[in-house]
């Protein structure tokens, strides 16, 4: 069976981006063309804490605070630890879950590269540069999942635009440190109607099926109306079985598996460009970073066993402010939200679930890419999201290894990974 496949635009335009650009889509707004509606076919890095003390001015709001909010560890007493430099646009940080201790970087050009046992391996995991588009900021490599049973099968999926821009969700096969590129196998190919707002986002859910995110396919301000469509897999999370069916199957669960009026694929909707999300290994809870217009940036939370079919607002709303809309009970606020000033374009991250630093169990990180400014979030409904380091990174994604150590990587190049001081 051929990938599902989802033309949404049908013109190519060129579009100038200007001001912070960033792999997810944190740039000033490009103007909205007047376009007929789609056609449809199914070393230790010199980051500056912010003191408790200090943070207060400097903090997104959250929303329905708690009466007795947990106090956040001293940030001043910890610092973020140059592991490896070197790497070309780091994209994604992964580990495979399979007991290696291997540490997966992907790099936005097209290849991932492994860092085992502290030294970055020569050869590359995957090269797929020839196939692989980044001629753009929001272009390229974008994404990587292992499959929960990684060890046994092999398996781990990608996604990443063609030369046309395009975005592919595929499978490969690994062998101990190398892969086959033609062992590839297409599961989705999504039309992209613009340069930016890809999305990239990909994750194995606690239930085993694959979450895929894309953004509202681009230019500014959603001009399809894609994130409120249910005709489109733009401005979407996806859920799909890849353990069935061929190239996958539809979970018997999906809110919309049985309506004849969207696509079955989609598990969430009204999202703007979900760049990075992740489960907590502990709660399954989910934290979606999802990339504003110019105004707003904002964290979303799910908890674990909601059954899906949110509609988290855009493009009637950003953040929790009116857009072309306004807030309406059936949407999906955001837990915690911060304006545009030197900050453009977060970057979703994870839940500490280390040991190495027991102090900050719990707590979620994330960050700006524009700032380099890292904040936690005790609870989703803690009223609590205190900013933690001024960096001075670029942020692209962050990540965890096995043990559930966090790093984070600087576009520029360099991975840190969270210590305290010595």
């Amino acid at each position: 069976m051929a990938p599902r496949q989802l033309f949404t635009g049908i013109f190519a335009l060129s579009l100038i981006l200007s001001g912070c650009t960033s792999p997810s889509g944190g740039s000033p707004a490009i103007p909205q063309p007047t376009l007929p509606p789609p056609t449809a076919l199914i070393a230790t890095a010199q980051a500056s804490p912010i003191p408790s003390a200090e943070a207060g001015n400097n903090n997104p709001t959250a929303a329905q605070p708690t009466p007795k909010p947990v106090q956040l560890p001293d940030p001043a007493a910890y610092t973020w630890a140059q592991v490896v430099s070197g790497i070309t646009s780091p994209t994604d940080i992964r580990n495979a879950g399979d007991g290696s201790g291997r540490l997966f970087i992907v790099e936005q050009p097209g290849q991932i590269r492994i860092l085992k046992n502290g030294q970055l391996l020569n050869a590359p995991f995957l090269d797929i540069r020839d196939r692989v588009g980044s001629n753009g900021s929001e272009r390229g490599l974008l994404g990587l999942a292992f499959h929960p049973k990684f060890a046994k099968n092999g398996y781990f999926y990608v996604n990443y635009t063609d030369s046309d821009g395009n975005t592919h969700i595929a499978r490969f096969t690994a062998s101990a440190d190398s892969v086959d590129p033609a062992s590839e196998v297409q599961l989705i190919f999504v039309k992209q109607p613009f340069p930016n707002h890809n999305g990239g986002a990909l994750a194995f859910g606690p239930d085993g099926y694959l979450y895929i995110g894309l953004g509202d396919g681009g230019s500014g301000g959603d001009p399809y109306g894609n994130g409120q469509s249910r005709n489109t897999f733009l401005g979407k999370i996806l859920r799909i079985d890849v353990d069935h069916g061929d190239p996958y199957a539809i979970p018997t669960d999906n809110p919309f598996k049985r309506s004849d009026g969207a696509y079955k694929e989609i598990w969430a909707y009204g999202l703007r460009n979900p760049w990075r999300f992740s489960f907590d290994r502990l709660t399954n809870d989910l934290w979606i970073g999802d990339v504003g217009q110019d105004k707003w940036e904002e964290i979303d939370f799910v908890r674990a066993g909601t059954p899906g079919n949110l509609n988290f607002g855009w493009n009637k709303v950003e953040g929790t402010h009116p857009f072309k809309g306004s807030s309406q009970p059936e949407y999906t606020a955001p837990v915690a939200e911060y304006p545009h000033g030197t900050e453009c374009s977060v970057t979703g991250g994870y839940v500490y679930r280390g040991a190495v630093l027991p102090e900050w169990q719990g707590v979620y990180f994330y960050g700006d890419y524009c700032s380099g400014k890292i904040w936690g979030l005790v609870s989703p409904g803690s009223g609590k999201s205190q900013l933690l380091f001024q960096t001075g990174f670029r942020i692209s994604t962050f990540g965890v290894d096995e043990a559930g150590e966090l790093y984070v990587a600087d576009y520029n190049g360099t991975i840190y990974r969270l210590e305290k001081h010595p």
